[in-house]
């Protein structure tokens, strides 16, 4: 069976920095594989389209650039906040701030809609990153094919895996 739309793949890869000698980002392996359905993005776009065709077995090795993956990094994604919209009963939380901290972004309602990552704590403001970590970044993935099967009615309804 090949990989088409509405197909389940289970692959493992390894993902790296640039090419097959660029630093180590992660790693699935086959004891807890990437299970993914086909044709609901899911994956990026560039992805799908370099494995369609491909069946259990085969291996896969390429190459994404920012723009077929996480996009450009883009400095309009760097916002300045005031300090004190990180306070809680009258105190900065500093346990969930801090240089490095993935923070999620709620409205009003308290549906998160983003994520950020504090770059920079300073006595009046947050600093925060709202680029995704690997923006910017060519991204090199070398992997296999585990199995393709049929998806379930209720994966391709839902538009992913429900194991």
């Amino acid at each position: 069976m090949f990989i088409e739309k509405n197909k389940v793949v289970s692959l493992t890869y390894t993902l790296r920095f640039d090419n097959a000698e660029g630093d180590l980002i992660e790693e699935i392996d086959e004891i807890n594989p990437e299970n993914v359905l086909i044709g609901h993005e899911n994956l990026f776009e560039k992805f799908e389209a370099k494995i369609l065709k491909l069946k259990a077995g085969d291996a896969f090795e390429f190459t994404l650039s920012p723009d077929e993956s996480y996009g450009q990094y883009d400095d309009e994604k760097l916002i300045d906040l005031p300090k004190e919209n990180f306070f809680i009963d009258g105190k900065f939380d500093d346990e969930m701030v801090y240089e490095g901290a993935i923070i999620p972004m709620e409205d009003e309602e308290n549906d998160i809609h983003a994520e950020a990552i504090v770059t920079e704590v300073t006595d009046k403001d947050v600093k925060l990153d709202f680029n995704h970590p690997l923006a910017g970044e060519t991204l090199y993935f070398k992997g296999n094919i585990l199995s393709v099967r049929e998806a379930t009615a209720e994966e391709i309804k839902f538009g992913d895996v429900t194991e």
